[in-house]
């Protein structure tokens, strides 16, 4: 810890940040798809996600803001 009066650094940098993954089952239960259109998705690059093992995890941010912007007017 720095002396009294002296700044570590620190006050300037973003805090820890809190990152929720979620299977690819998870994802196509949430998007009501099937696992296969998910592994396309992350595939294609249209739904980022980390491998782990032989498996991936999609970050719960990245589902809903997928689910955003895929939003489009009929008519």
């Amino acid at each position: 810890m720095p002396p009294s009066g002296q700044s570590s650094g620190r006050e300037d940098q973003p805090g820890p940040r809190h990152v929720q993954f979620l299977t690819v089952a998870e994802v196509a239960s949430l998007m009501r798809v099937s696992k296969m259109t998910v592994y396309r998705l992350v595939h294609s690059g249209e739904l980022p996600a980390a491998r782990v093992g032989k498996s991936f995890r999609v970050p719960e941010q990245a589902v809903h803001d997928y689910l955003d912007n895929a939003y489009f007017d009929v008519g």
